[in-house]
């Protein structure tokens, strides 16, 4: 491969730009203003068929620009590898298990746990379950990806820093790479499974209903054959061990804490309630805020395609965004894909277990582990019938498995995206969701035609025998009778309200015959949502950006609400504290005193003490967020929670929570709190894997706003929240705006890398750019992709 530096005039340059677009009458074909320092070059590539325009606009957003599809995905691949390749790389090893090939054999036992979450199925079928040219997208994508791992293996000086630090390269990759790993999706409910089974042991079904509402309302059923004391605290350790993210510490490797549970925010209106006479949609996901952001923008245009949005920066294709006819962002959608299975093992031979009255043997993969620094290990996988043995208790005589709904062909989280972005109406959209499986989604949709609507994509087992809440048996009696088709989901189109919105809230239509789960996110932020919507027939761009930032809390006003019938008693912090919190309108903003009150005594004192009323203090412990549902169903009906004269204990546990919180606060912010302010102490942070972190910055909002922020605990820095925001003005594509934190790039020496964390962190977007007039304007870099010579790359 060769690097060919050019230097051209700005006329020259934006007719590079415009060579492979239309023309757009009208329009000027310079920038005298900013040609001078624009960068432009050619670079040759190995499996181009044709050469491809690689535009680089002022926010850093590629705009990729082909005669071929095969040619766009190849150009894809190559952008994101050139832009973010550490970050790929260890996509890579991760989920596939190939950590300790790199960094020793500290990671033996992860490499091992996410070989066990590995896609073993048959790769016809797996291919197959996608959308049309799946396969053939996802190699373009491929080749794309390892002609720069080839490029930079060669010219080591050109390593990204963290492969010098680290002292290791960068592997080439498969096309069975991308779809074979299953574990960077959001999944549910294992891990609440065996949260509840611990809870039920020693408390009870009281316990249980503590930890979560269930929506519908149910009461959970313990199957037969199942005892909830069978399933032991560290019995997914294995499971975490493979899902979690990998964090370093200097050059030191370790496994990452299990991180809180994600959401995000999606919604679309119709003309009819938009000033612009045009639909408008928003989607803002909530994931972790790492440096570089878990997405990554791009544009994808060729003959039949000319897709622009947001996706994983390891797949092709973009998951929410829109094709200059339709419009499409997700949110979280609450679907059980997952059960915990418990199995009795042969007193005699631990190597088989009960299953229809008949001792089976598991089946066991032995596979070679390389190591760095050593030879390489013999690991061995075990497997029954249903999936992954995760923990052998001989002792017991007990075996613990997992069933997932990802394991089955198809489910290589978003990659049906790649189907769906080229929808050009509803009732198409509609019909390829129905192949969504994983993770399972809302997919909020809006058109030029006026059109607006909702669908969720999963693939959701049918559960005969049970609810899904608690581990079962493993010996046959729980089985799934299949799935569900897609097409038995619920879903909405134009209704009458004139909008839809997502929130990962509890949205199945009441008696529903599809019961797909009943763990859902609270509804705090779709009512506000819906509250803004309904409010007005004249929404803008610039007020759906303005709502996906709004800070009001709706379930602190109810929690302040209970405080004004709540006496102090003599206690002088106390009565200080509910005098300050009686004030507290529940907008959790930044520079707000009440939240600097009310986050650390909701999150730090109120909840924790709720669930120690119900729970063990081990339950507790591994609890990562107390459902707030719970709690104010406790303060507003303490009867129901604490028994007779269960008023008498509420007020107790709030005076003696809200006393610890107001001395917390006090010792952290000072004697006067007038002067207190909630972003003095809730924090954001960006932070890269090696320590070139971005921020920290003062952050308002809190787990119930439209702004969501899950937080650590006690340090107040936040773990889950919106990196990345959209709005889209449907038609008016160049008027859409976007922000993805804190940049585009994963270099630390990149203007990129950090150049949008400030307008996120003021609330501001950036111009989503569309149209080849817009893109030439706005360019930065014009980087032509040729074929490589036969002979040379």
């Amino acid at each position: 491969m060769r690097i060919i530096a050019l230097r051209r005039t700005a006329a020259a340059l934006v007719a590079a730009v415009l060579a492979l677009t239309p023309a757009v009458p009208g329009e000027a074909d310079q920038d005298p203003a900013r040609g001078s320092a624009r960068e432009v070059r050619e670079v040759e590539v190995p499996g181009l068929r044709e050469p491809v325009r690689l535009v680089v606009d002022r926010w850093g957003v590629p705009h990729l620009y082909a005669r071929n599809t095969d040619d766009v995905f190849l150009a894809q691949g190559y952008n994101a590898a050139r832009d973010r390749l550490f970050q790929l790389d260890l996509w890579r090893r991760r989920g596939l298990g190939l950590l300790s090939a790199a960094f020793g054999p500290r990671f033996a036992e992860k490499d091992r746990a996410a070989r066990l979450l590995l896609y073993r199925g048959d790769m016809r079928r797996e291919w197959a379950a996608y959308g049309p040219g799946t396969q053939r997208a996802v190699t373009a994508f491929v080749r794309g990806v390892n002609a720069y791992v080839d490029w930079v293996n060669a010219h080591p000086e050109a390593l990204p820093p963290e492969f010098r630090r680290l002292g290791h390269r960068p592997d080439r990759w498969r096309p069975e790479d991308v779809v074979r790993i299953r574990s960077h999706g959001l999944v549910l409910n294992a891990y609440a499974e065996a949260l509840r089974a611990s809870a039920m042991c020693v408390g009870g079904r009281p316990a249980a209903r503590a930890l979560v509402r269930l929506e519908p309302e149910h009461e959970p059923r313990v199957p037969d054959g199942l005892d909830p004391c069978d399933v032991p605290a560290d019995v997914l350790d294995t499971y975490l061990l493979g899902t979690t993210p990998v964090a370093f510490d200097g050059v030191t490797v370790r496994p990452a804490p299990s991180p809180a549970s994600g959401g995000s925010n999606a919604w679309a209106v119709a003309p009819s309630r938009s000033a612009t006479g045009r639909p408008i949609l928003a989607g803002d996901p909530h994931r972790a805020t790492p440096a570089p952001a878990l997405r990554y923008v791009a544009h994808l245009s060729a003959p039949g395609l000319d897709v622009i949005g947001a996706g994983e920066p390891a797949l092709p294709g973009i998951s929410m965004g829109h094709n200059g006819r339709a419009a499409f962002a997700l949110t979280v959608f609450g679907a059980d894909q997952e059960d915990l299975q418990v199995y009795r093992l042969h007193p005699d031979d631990s190597g088989r277990y009960l299953y229809r009255g008949r001792w089976v043997p598991f089946t066991t993969v032995r596979e070679e582990l390389p190591v760095a620094g050593e030879a390489a290990r013999q690991v061995t996988l075990t497997f029954s019938r249903h999936g992954p043995v995760l923990k052998v208790d001989e002792t017991r005589k007990l075996a613990y498995g997992l069933r997932t709904a990802w394991s089955e062909p198809g489910t290589a989280p978003y990659l049906v995206g790649l189907d769906a972005m080229t929808a050009k109406s509803f009732a198409e959209f509609a019909a390829k969701a129905r192949r969504w499986a994983a993770p399972p989604e809302n997919l909020v949709y809006a058109d030029t035609s006026g059109a607006i609507g909702w669908v969720p994509g999963a693939l959701v087992p049918r559960r005969p025998r049970h609810d899904g809440l608690l581990p079962v048996p493993g010996d046959g009696r729980y089985e799934w009778a299949g799935f569900h088709d897609g097409a038995e989901l619920p879903r909405v189109s134009d209704p009458e309200s004139g909008f839809v919105a997502s929130a990962n809230e509890y949205n199945m239509p009441p008696g529903h015959p599809v019961r797909v789960g009943y763990e859902w996110e609270a509804a705090a932020r779709r009512d506000r949502i819906a509250d803004v919507l309904s409010g007005s027939a004249r929404h803008t761009p610039a007020g759906m950006a303005r709502l996906q930032r709004d800070q009001v809390d709706g379930y602190a006003r109810r929690i302040v609400a209970v405080l004004r019938d709540i006496q102090a008693g003599d206690d002088p912090e106390t009565a200080a504290a509910l005098r300050h919190l009686r004030g507290y309108d529940g907008t959790a903003s930044a520079d707000s005193p009440g939240a600097a009150l009310f986050e650390p005594w909701l999150s730090g004192h109120l909840a924790p003490a709720f669930l120690s009323e119900l729970v063990s203090p081990a339950v507790a412990a591994r609890v990562p967020r107390a459902d707030v549902r719970q709690v104010i169903d406790a303060l507003e009906r303490p009867d129901r929670w604490f028994g007779a004269g269960g008023a008498e204990a509420r007020d107790r546990l709030v005076r003696r929570t809200l006393r610890a919180a107001y001395l917390e606060v006090r010792g952290r912010l000072g004697d006067d709190p007038a002067a207190w302010r909630w972003g003095d102490l809730h924090h954001a942070l960006f932070p890269h894997a090696l320590g070139r972190h971005v921020g920290p910055f003062p952050r308002g909002g809190s787990a119930s706003t439209v702004d969501a922020s899950t937080y650590l605990r006690g340090a107040y820095r936040s773990l889950i929240g919106a990196p990345y925001r959209m709005v889209l003005d449907v038609g008016r594509w160049d008027e859409s705006t976007f922000v993805s934190a804190p940049g585009q790039s994963g270099d630390p020496a990149s203007p990129h890398y950090s150049d949008l964390a400030a307008a996120w962190r003021s609330g501001a977007q950036v111009p989503l750019l569309y149209s080849p007039a817009a893109v030439a304007r706005n360019t930065e870099s014009v980087i032509t992709l040729v074929p490589a010579a036969a002979g040379r790359g």
